[in-house]
């Protein structure tokens, strides 16, 4: 008995002294590592990596940029099912450990003395997040050990909802996805709550193994991990047995989606003009500070301007024929049917789309009808009535021999695209034509709706603020401003005659014409603006004086740098932007108001913070000029070195600043009633369709029809519309601004102008209306039937009444002998004088 007391007393001896040799060893290896540990503290505002989100004025999500996808949840925000999912696989015991499984700790210390390593396991959700917050992967005992005493340390200073948030927040659940936010949008396209209780399975159970079970590239190893979160949750009671075998019998149902929440809507040259921005302000900083973007974006008329030039592009490639088959795809006569098209469901799966365009494979070719083969498995017929627009291309002006039957159009084995319109499947192709379109508010600047051309994916180039492009007739509004600001009104005569012009120095002649080569001879200004008359946009020129005219021009916003210093410029020989041409045609929308165009409305950090936030120059017709000022300078505001506010007062609101006006609201009157009869009864008849009298604008077309615009407005929106090949081409013979341009405006503005009520700016108190005689411009005579109603500044009302008739001479057009004469200086073209009935003329 006295041995077995004696061992007993050895045994609990050696006991207590193991113990106390693990106590020193612990307090040694914490009085050696714990001055080197992390603070704990910072956990409580540490900020997640988190992409660059880009929203619209609605709210909706455009575009995010960032190599990880996160998207931070709080504690309330996880679903209690997900905590419970978890829990049941990772650490059972989270709730009462107070950092560190026991047996863990001990299987550590006892493999550090036996091998000087560290094995695998026993870790628990706090000590997971210390780990991947502060430590690396490399399995070493010092790490093993940091990694424990900073556990004990967070199970002091956080709360278990707090470590439980940081562990969802921050743990990789594969394929780029960081927290559970994040791998629900990546895997299933839901928000977390969304999920089904199979699917929350599936996603708790990828923090240990999120390569090598996700459910997109192991799909059986994820099927297995799966079932063993839903069988742990069963076994401490988390679900019933009904539920249980419900969500075990459920399918795989993850896909890889492309982006990690849902868009609603695209405008990809928006999202890389706020991203190039971000990346000058912020620098790399930009994609993982999880900065928060607001645009003046409207998702609405967004949609609209993409659908609307994606049209408009297309309808213009009909017009001109078919350059034949995407591609030729192998035919393989020893496949079945079935095998056949098998292989090229595969291939056309491959195939991108294009401008909302679907690849196809034709597998059959009848005299009336092409079948062909989506990528969806699913087959479509196209009548030889939706194929007579495919004539053969030959060029802009030419096509082949008329489509007699389907066989003219395309053979088995033919890759086309397809177009989905008005729910029926139409043949198309991918342009060569490419356009722009830009939409603003013209009382502030705010842009609205912008799409660089025809796909962003085929072609980045953002025709919008990088295309400089002759704008042809789109230019003459600000001209003809120019001209009433000299002392010019809408009645004024012009000569619309031919008109010859001689440069001694290159010893050249120009002999401007206008389009269809007609000439009416007398002309008021205004109807000479709504029917786009070249000849006397010159003769205004010669008038005002080229120099007076580009100071006058460049008010609208436009480089006089890179406005031609000569006759030419009537014409619209200068290199302009859509952005530029649209913000000129904003100053006659608002009446004469200086706006600057933007996108960016403000910039929030990961926080909330307002880093920057828009106070755009705003019309206020009713507010003193003196007022007026510039908009206030942007500032990039300093961040804390985890992104947030560094100055959070910055956020404080400020009243936007009052417009200044630049052109005077009679002469900006008088252009808005001009430019509403260009829809009335010139050149941008076709907008008539809309059914409202608040619309105006301008149809522009350059020489050899190069580049055809459209620019329109009512005093809430301003569009401009542009068509045009990169490499300036002509367009084709038939093709003009009404045409081409003008369709995808009126597109667009059939949904912006949708339910609005009809809005024209309020007359002037300096502007007056009388009756006038449409063929001299001044007085109409008492009875006069054909008299018609004219708007002048109070100043330029007409004083003489017009009379039966009136003498004047027209030039004639210099003959060839005389030019030469001319040229060589040896006098000037002489004109013979002729007797027509006709007020005054001005040259």
């Amino acid at each position: 008995m006295k041995f077995l007391a004696g061992s007993f007393r050895i045994i609990i001896w050696g006991f207590i002294a193991l113990i106390c040799a693990i106590v020193l060893i612990c307090s040694a290896i914490y009085l050696y590592l714990g001055p080197s540990l992390p603070s704990v503290e910072s956990l409580k505002t540490v900020q997640l990596q988190t992409p660059l989100r880009i929203y619209s004025a609605d709210n909706k999500l455009i575009e995010e940029f960032g190599e990880l996808r996160r998207t931070p949840l709080t504690y309330e925000e996880i679903p209690p099912r997900f905590v419970q999912a978890l829990i049941s696989v990772e650490d059972r015991s989270f709730e009462t450990h107070v950092g560190v499984d026991a047996k863990g700790f001990i299987r550590a210390v006892l493999e550090f003395v036996s091998s000087g390593e560290k094995g695998g396991g026993g870790s628990t959700l706090t000590q997971q997040v210390a780990k991947n917050f502060f430590f690396s992967n490399k399995k070493q005992f010092t790490r093993k050990f940091r990694e424990i005493l900073l556990a004990l340390q967070m199970e002091r200073i956080l709360t278990k909802r707090e470590i439980f948030e940081l562990y969802a927040n921050k743990m990789f659940f594969g394929h780029r996805a960081y927290g559970i936010q994040a791998a629900a949008q990546v895997y299933y396209d839901k928000d977390i709550n969304d999920l089904t209780l199979a699917e929350i399975a599936m996603i708790a159970g990828l923090p240990q193994r999120p390569s090598r079970a996700n459910p997109l590239s192991y799909p059986d190893a994820a099927l297995k991990r799966r079932n063993k979160v839903l069988s742990d949750m069963l076994e401490l009671g988390y679900i019933t047995e009904p539920s249980y075998q419900r969500a075990i019998k459920a399918p795989l149902t993850a896909g890889n989606q492309q982006n990690t929440e849902k868009r609603d809507f695209t405008a990809p040259w928006v999202a890389e003009m706020v991203r190039e921005e971000m990346l000058k302000r912020y620098g790399d900083d930009s994609y993982s500070a999880g900065f928060r973007v607001y645009t003046t974006i409207n998702s609405k008329l967004q949609n609209a301007a993409n659908v609307a030039v994606q049209r408009g592009l297309l309808d213009y490639d009909r017009r001109h024929g078919f350059r034949g088959a995407y591609r030729k795809v192998p035919v393989d006569a020893s496949l079945s049917q079935t095998e056949q098209w098998e292989k090229w469901e595969g291939i056309l799966s491959d195939e991108p789309d294009f401008g909302g365009l679907s690849p196809a494979i034709v597998t059959q070719v009848e005299d009336s009808q092409l079948t062909v083969l989506l990528a969806d498995e699913n087959t479509v017929t196209l009548p030889l009535t939706k194929l007579k627009w495919a004539q053969r291309y030959l060029n802009h002006s030419l096509k082949g021999a008329a489509v007699s039957k389907a066989s003219d159009v395309a053979d088995i084995g033919d890759m086309v695209w397809l177009e989905r319109r008005d729910n029926q499947w139409l043949l198309a192709q991918i342009p060569a034509v490419q356009g722009a379109f830009v939409a603003t508010n013209p009382n502030n600047g705010a842009i609205q709706a912008l799409v660089g051309g025809f796909d962003f994916r085929q072609n980045k180039y953002n025709r919008v603020i990088q295309a400089e492009r002759q704008p042809g007739s789109n230019i003459k509004p600000f001209l003809y401003s120019a001209a009433l600001a000299k002392g010019f009104t809408p009645a004024t005569i012009m000569n619309d005659s031919p008109i010859t012009i001689v440069d001694p120095v290159l010893e050249t002649t120009w002999r401007p014409k206008n389009s269809g080569y007609v000439f009416d001879g007398p002309i008021r200004l205004r109807e000479a603006l709504y029917r786009s008359k070249n000849v006397v946009s010159i003769r205004i020129l010669q008038n005002i004086g080229i120099n007076y005219a580009i100071n006058y021009i460049s008010k609208f916003g436009f480089d006089p740098s890179k406005l031609p210093n000569n006759l030419t410029l009537a014409l619209g020989s200068a290199s302009i932007t859509p952005m530029k041409i649209m913000e000129g045609y904003s100053v006659i929308a608002n009446g004469g108001y200086k706006v600057t165009p933007y996108v960016i409305q403000r910039i929030e950090d990961v926080s909330g913070n307002i880093l920057f936030e828009n106070h755009p120059a705003t019309v206020c017709r009713s507010c003193s000029q003196s007022a007026a000022a510039e908009p206030p300078p942007v500032s990039v505001e300093p961040l804390n070195p985890d992104g947030t506010l560094v100055n959070k007062s910055v956020s404080q609101p400020r009243d936007n600043p009052v417009a200044p006006r630049i052109i005077d609201e009679n002469t900006m009157y008088i252009m808005n009633s001009i430019l509403r009869d260009v829809i009335k009864k010139g050149t941008g008849r076709r907008a008539l369709s809309l059914g409202r009298s608040d619309i105006a604008g301008k149809t522009g077309t350059t020489n050899d029809g190069v580049d055809a615009w459209f620019s329109g407005f009512n005093p809430d929106i301003v569009a401009t519309a542009w068509v045009g090949f990169d490499q300036p081409q002509s367009l084709g013979g038939i093709e003009w601004g009404g045409l081409t341009a003008l369709p995808i405006w009126l597109d667009f503005m059939q949904v912006a102008l949708e339910g609005k009520p009809e809005k024209i700016l309020p007359q002037p108190s300096g502007i007056v209306t009388v009756r006038i005689d449409p063929k001299s411009g001044l007085l109409a005579r008492p009875g006069q039937k054909d008299a018609i109603f004219e708007i002048f500044p109070k100043d330029r009302v007409p004083t003489e009444q017009a009379s039966e008739k009136v003498n004047i001479t027209v030039e004639r057009e210099p003959t060839e002998e005389e030019l030469q004469q001319a040229i060589e200086g040896q006098g000037s073209p002489q004109s013979d004088q002729s007797q027509i009935t006709a007020p005054e003329l001005l040259f």
